[in-house]
């Protein structure tokens, strides 16, 4: 692959950032529709920067935005309806939507051919299995393949990196960098990171997300992992649907950041022991979470360990994808071999 040298590989960004239309309005233009500036500035404190976020919230949460009243906030509403489109469109018009979508190749052939090209832009991807199976692996990878040109199978934009368990290594981020010809530095400024240690620390990083993609050409949000922290901060049957209520509003937060902002959600799963699985099962595990969060991604991957330094691939759940599985070597010590096979 060709070697992209720091000055051209930004040239090649911003040259597409300025062909690429914005896929949001910005909630600064209600001004323009009679709102008042001090009420578009509470809107933004509370981490609402669209028009198209604004939208996806309903009124109740928006009348608990301090200093905005129930007539304020139908004001605001009716004025953010003129700018976007939240109504019925035809299925002609979803498909043209549908063009914008960017796939973000893993690096990996057989797993871009697996899953139709990349993982996907305006929709979660979750990949689950077992410690050592490629989670993490996988996401230092999409890291650096994220900031490719769109002409090279890349997402053209910047990463956010939110790690709840201390396994992100920028220096396994350097060689990466290297066998994709891009400059290791540059690759780093291009990614900003935060460690969460409390669930609720999760949910306010992801508020803090809106402000930095309304600016700046993010295309990529890992969440590394996204139940670890629950399973910490809750514990016990009597604390089972506290947790998944507030698991399900941080997964709905990433559902309107993929679909607010034209960007690909890569969250990584634990799994956990399925005692109902059967004696005939030869792996009786399943991915923890619950139907909370088996309805909230939109692709779900499994990753097993394979014979030796294997790593299998299946497709668990996908709406418009083959249920199948792909062989690669993926691992701490091969993951290399695996970015090229």
């Amino acid at each position: 692959m060709a070697d992209l040298k720091t000055e051209e590989q930004l040239q090649l960004m911003d040259r597409e950032a300025e062909e690429e239309e914005d896929c949001f309005e910005s909630i600064d233009k209600l001004i323009a529709q009679g709102i008042n500036a001090g009420d578009v500035k509470k809107l933004q404190d509370a981490g609402i920067y669209t028009c198209n976020g604004l939208m996806m919230h309903t009124k109740k949460n928006l009348t608990g935005i301090k200093g905005l009243s129930e007539a304020k906030v139908e004001k605001i509403c009716e004025a953010a309806e003129k700018l976007v489109n939240f109504g019925y469109i035809t299925g002609s018009e979803m498909l043209l939507k549908r063009k914008s979508v960017v796939k973000i190749t893993t690096g990996s052939q057989s797993l871009d051919d697996l899953l139709g090209g990349g993982i996907e832009t305006f929709c979660i991807t979750e990949a689950f299995g077992e410690f050592r199976s490629g989670k993490t692996q996988l996401a230092h990878t999409l890291c650096v393949s994220t900031q490719l040109p769109i002409s090279m199978h890349g997402g053209n934009g910047k990463v956010a990196y939110i790690d709840t368990e201390g396994t992100f290594r920028p220096d396994r981020i350097v060689p990466i960098a290297e066998r994709f010809g891009m400059d290791a530095n540059a690759v780093l400024d291009n990614i900003i990171y935060a460690r969460a240690y409390t669930y609720e620390h999760q949910y306010n990083l992801l508020l803090g997300l809106a402000a930095k993609m309304s600016e700046e050409p993010f295309r990529l949000l890992i969440v590394d992992s996204v139940i670890a922290l629950f399973r910490v901060d809750f514990s016990g049957r009597g604390e089972l649907a506290d947790r998944q209520q507030k698991l399900a509003q941080m997964l709905s937060r990433l559902t309107k950041i993929a679909e607010e902002f034209n960007v690909a959600v890569y969250m990584t799963n634990q799994v956990i022991a399925d005692p109902g699985g059967g004696m005939f099962i030869s792996d009786p595990k399943k991915p923890a979470g619950g139907h909370v969060l088996a309805h909230a991604a939109t692709i779900r991957l499994m990753l097993r360990k394979g014979k030796g330094e294997q790593r299998v691939c299946k497709i668990f759940d996908a709406p418009n994808l083959p249920e199948s599985e792909t062989i690669s070597l993926l691992s701490s010590f091969h993951y290399l071999n695996y970015i090229y096979e």
